[in-house]
This record gives structure tokens, C-alpha cells and sequence, in this order.
């Protein structure tokens, strides 16, 4: 039964990844809306959900919420190596723009390498060995390796999720259910989110395809594998908190950013806010 509901997550991954790849010339109501998503998945699902499960205290402090504070940490510190890496291979390197006043001949030169350069860069281009890199609001180039691998968190947590999704009707008909409402419904936001991010950092759109195929074939797999076995309650509110931490990070320092960067407008943050809301509804009616 609960394989069968998980092709109903499927389903609704692929139009949430669908919808994010439709609506490319709306950018930032996409990336407005992506963030509001993760935002109310975040705090209003997987943390709750996270605290439940894995409430022993270490020191003081609930085990969930530590793990959430070292997921945003371990995406921080990622992204970072990541970016410091790609700079030190020359990643960041421009050519700077010849000074004001220079000499016929110098500007003839500069004119004359410039145009080597175009044609060097259009050959490169045509073999396929060149490509812009993608930019975050300060002008630093973005890692599409991050995005990749923001993109496989997301596909882990939709394992996880068909991962609940077995174990609840593991339970009882009534709370597999509920559980079922809650995945199928939030997993068009996963897709809509695993489709955003893998793009917002510069991956071919095969790539992205690729990964939104993954999110939407994980939650089958992963209700699935109860059939051999049952997760812990503690390791599952664990990884919640961790990846709780880890998505919030994407959210508050690179999606909303990016999404207010060059157009902040009111629409933008409206459509953070139904993100948001959105989730509220989907955890308000599963409850």
C-alpha cells in the first residue's frame, strides 16, 4: 500500500519540478515563491516533526536542534571550501577593461588580443568547453557542484520521506494516511525546490531533469525498503534536524537573495509569504 501512495509523491514531484521549469521568465517570483517553501518545510514540518522524534537533550539542548544548527553550519562550510576552491583555479579571473587614455597603438593591441580572445572563447563555445558561470547577488561566481549537491540533500530527504511513509503504515491504515497527505502534497514543493536549486547554480537543464528525477523516484524507493526493515524513531528525527538546518541555509542565504536581487518588488516577497503558507495549509490539513 504505502509503494503505491509513494507513486502519488512521484507524480507530484515531476509537476512541481514541471511548474518551476515553466515559469524560467518569472525568475524571481520562482525564486520568491522556492523560498517560501523551503521556509515553512523548514519550520513548520521538519522541525516540529524533528524535536519529536530526537527530543534527548545534550548539555541543555534538545539533540534535533543541535543537528539543525550543524546542518546550516556543514551547508555554510561547503559552499564556502566550494567557492574558495573554483577561486584559487582561476574561477573568478577577468580580464579588466583597458584604462582611459591609453595609446593608438596599445588600444589597437588590446583591441586586436580582444578579438583573439572572442574568437578563442566562440571556439570554445562551440566545442563545448566554455561556460559563464552562474552569479550570486555580490557578483561571486556560484559552484554548480553545490547545487548538485544541495539537489542530492533534497533527494536523500525525499527518501527519508518515503522512509515515514512505510513506517506509518507500518503503524495503522489511519496514520499512513495522514502521513501519505503530507508527502504527496509537500513533495510538489520538493520538486518545485530540487529543479530551482540545481538550476539557480548554473547546471545544464539535463542536470536538473536528472536530479528532479531522482527526488521524484526516491520516495517509492524508500517506502519500499520498510518492507525489510524499521528506522529508528531517533535516527530519523536526527537527519530531519540536520537537514532542516542544511535547507534553511539554501533558503536565507541564496535562494531569497538571489530572488530580491534584481527585482524587489512586492510581488516577490507576496509570493514568499504563500510559500509559506502553503506549507502551513498542507501540515494544518495532514494534522
Amino acid at each position: 500500500m504505502a509503494v503505491f501512495v509513494a507513486l502519488g509523491a512521484f507524480l507530484m514531484t515531476l509537476f512541481g519540478g514541471w511548474t518551476a521549469q515553466r515559469v524560467t521568465d518569472r525568475r524571481h517570483l520562482v525564486l520568491g515563491l522556492a523560498g517560501g517553501l523551503m521556509l515553512g518545510v523548514v519550520g513548520l514540518d521538519l522541525l516540529p516533526e524533528a524535536i519529536s522524534a530526537a527530543s534527548r537533550e545534550v548539555l541543555g539542548v534538545p539533540q534535533a536542534l543541535l543537528l539543525f544548527v550543524g546542518g546550516f553550519l556543514v551547508a555554510h562550510l561547503v559552499e564556502r571550501l566550494l567557492a574558495t576552491r573554483q577561486t584559487a583555479h582561476g574561477g573568478e579571473d577577468v580580464e579588466p577593461p583597458p584604462a582611459a587614455g591609453t595609446a593608438p597603438e596599445a588600444a589597437a593591441a588590446h583591441a586586436g588580443a580582444s578579438g583573439n580572445a572572442g574568437a578563442h572563447t566562440q571556439t570554445a563555445h562551440e566545442h563545448g568547453h566554455a561556460h559563464a558561470p552562474a552569479r550570486g547577488p555580490g557578483g561571486t561566481a556560484r559552484e554548480p557542484r553545490f547545487g548538485l549537491t544541495a539537489a542530492a540533500a533534497m533527494v536523500g530527504h525525499s527518501l527519508m520521506d518515503g522512509v515515514a511513509l512505510g513506517a506509518a503504515f507500518q503503524v495503522g491504515g489511519a496514520i499512513g494516511t495522514a502521513v501519505a497527505l503530507a508527502v504527496i502534497a509537500h513533495d510538489f514543493a520538493d520538486g518545485f525546490n530540487t529543479y530551482t536549486i540545481t538550476s539557480l547554480y548554473g547546471n545544464a537543464r539535463r542536470k536538473a531533469l536528472a536530479m528532479l528525477f531522482a527526488d521524484a523516484v526516491a520516495p517509492m524507493v524508500g517506502a519500499a525498503t520498510t518492507l525489510f526493515f524499521t528506522l529508528p524513531e531517533e535516527l530519523l528525527g536526527s537527519y530531519l534536524g540536520f537537514f532542516g538546518g542544511a535547507l534553511l541555509y539554501l533558503a536565507a542565504a541564496e535562494i531569497l537573495p538571489e530572488a530580491h536581487h534584481e527585482h524587489p518588488a512586492r510581488s516577490t516577497l507576496l509570493c514568499t509569504v504563500l510559500g509559506v503558507a502553503f506549507i502551513w495549509l498542507v501540515v494544518g490539513v495532514a494534522g
